[in-house]
């Protein structure tokens, strides 16, 4: 039987519950009701239940999603989704460049460029720390730490491998089944497909069609013609349906979808840093086009954050202790977001071993979100990249080994300690050689391309007037 992950009411209405709860609604009485019809929670992991509901209950569900939709939030003033209330909140905001500044900043300063090796050593990073996050994604940092312990790479060093783990443990704590195939060490060969790599094609297409001035109408239209509705998951399958019955952004965020504030924003936000050198404010408004099609609020700031944090390092002339504190000129100072990632600094500040970090922040976090919640995602992310002080292994490998959605947090964090690095040289051969130069894809005419030819697409658009 096809059960379709992500989009049933049945299995979106659990999710809606716990949301609800977190942006400042009162949804104990629907809760209730749901309860009291025999309604199951939420799916701990996948995307959809293991049976059907009946059709009373498909139709209850749908009933009370809409109810849950028309209850007010006591956060909305701290933590409003409109760009013009992002930034009356946000002090620090950067002021926009003039008109025509693209080459040349106010008064004739040189705008700032980046190379294309910075280019070429982010995309590496992002695919590396993917990679390095793929096959425990989903696993419990427990079976995180015993999988790594077992082969001798504990603290994580290199990729995982199933060669000399115990066959016991194997049972217990399997690989990720999608991922098993082409991600532990003895079999990468090039990079898999990944969503996490998908978006960034996207954007690139995106920003080939319509340039910076895109809309988040055309996000959607790009969509449309370039992603497979099978590729999309969580958020991004809801509004790509929502799309589909007819639905328009920023409507699309916020029809029937509880994961909106998950990860998927976050991790289509690198382009939007990678073309905006120096210019976070720019970056922060283009990936705050592109994540109202899927996300509101905190899902919105994750995004919006890395990109302003990407647009910083772009430049290469800034450490990511300025990086971070750059993307946070862009949140709002009392959303959630805001008050997890300073939180996440001030655990790295403090403590030298990082398991410590880590077990903090899931007694912070776990039990209030899902595993691929943006703010304990981000936070996870910042005090990965806080703690090894930006280096490239260290980065990606503290990133994966904190659990939660590992191959997510894997690639920001190697987009960004990647980019930091400056070259591709200067990311260690155990790495990047695995990959081969190649990646796997089903968007556009991008798979097989290699990551110097991305490198190159990427600077055009970034030097685009």
């Amino acid at each position: 039987m096809l059960r379709l992950t992500w989009v049933q009411p049945e299995d979106l209405i659990g999710h809606e519950l716990h949301q609800a709860t977190q942006d400042g609604r009162e949804p104990k009485a629907i809760a209730a009701r749901w309860r009291a019809a025999g309604g199951p929670p939420a799916p701990l992991t996948a995307g959809a239940s293991s049976t059907p509901a009946s059709r009373y209950l498909r139709q209850l569900a749908e009933d009370l999603l809409d109810e849950l939709a028309d209850l007010p939030s006591a956060l909305a003033d701290d933590e409003p989704t409109d760009l013009a209330a992002i930034q009356s909140l946000c002090p620090d905001w950067s002021m926009p460049q003039p008109a025509g500044s693209r080459a040349a900043g106010a008064m004739g300063v040189p705008r700032p460029v980046t190379k294309q090796s910075h280019l070429e050593s982010a995309w590496l990073g992002r695919a590396a720390g993917c990679l390095l996050g793929k096959p425990v994604e989903k696993l419990p940092l427990d079976a995180i730490r015993q999988l790594a312990k077992s082969t001798g790479n504990w603290p994580l060093t290199t990729y995982f491998t199933a060669r000399g783990v115990p066959e016991d443990l194997l049972r217990k704590h399997p690989w990720n089944r999608r991922s098993a195939k082409t991600s532990l060490a003895e079999n990468i060969d090039g990079m898999p497909e990944d969503d996490d790599l998908n978006y960034p094609l996207l954007n690139l297409i995106l920003l080939q069609r319509h340039g910076r001035s895109f809309t988040t109408t055309d996000v959607a239209r790009t969509w449309l013609d370039e992603l497979p509705a099978g590729r999309t998951f969580t958020a991004e399958r809801i509004a790509y349906r929502n799309l589909l019955t007819g639905l328009e952004p920023p409507h699309t965020a916020r029809h029937r979808n509880p994961f909106r504030e998950w990860i998927g924003a976050l991790i289509r936000a690198d382009v939007h840093g990678w073309t905006n050198p120096g210019d976070p404010a720019a970056a922060a408004e283009q990936a705050h086009r592109d994540a109202t099609l899927t996300h509101t609020a905190n899902g919105v700031y994750a995004a919006m954050f890395t990109a302003a944090t990407i647009a910083k390092a772009a430049t290469g002339e800034h450490d990511v202790h300025t990086c971070l504190r750059t993307g946070l000129t862009v949140v709002p100072p009392r959303s959630r977001l805001a008050r997890a990632v300073h939180h996440a600094i001030q655990l790295a500040r403090e403590h030298r071993d990082f398991e410590t970090v880590v077990d903090i922040l899931h007694a912070t976090h776990a039990a209030a979100h899902h595993w691929v919640h943006a703010v304990p995602n981000t936070a996870l992310v910042v005090a990965a990249l806080t703690h090894a002080d930006g280096d490239f292994s260290g980065s990606v490998c503290r990133a994966v080994s904190g659990g939660w959605d590992t191959d997510s947090g894997g690639a920001t964090a190697g987009s960004i300690a990647g980019l930091l690095a400056g070259d591709p040289a200067a990311l260690p051969d155990r790495w990047t050689a695995p990959l081969k130069n190649r990646l796997s894809t089903s968007i556009g005419d991008f798979n097989g391309t290699g990551f110097d030819t991305l490198a190159h697409l990427t600077h055009r658009e970034t030097h685009r007037s």
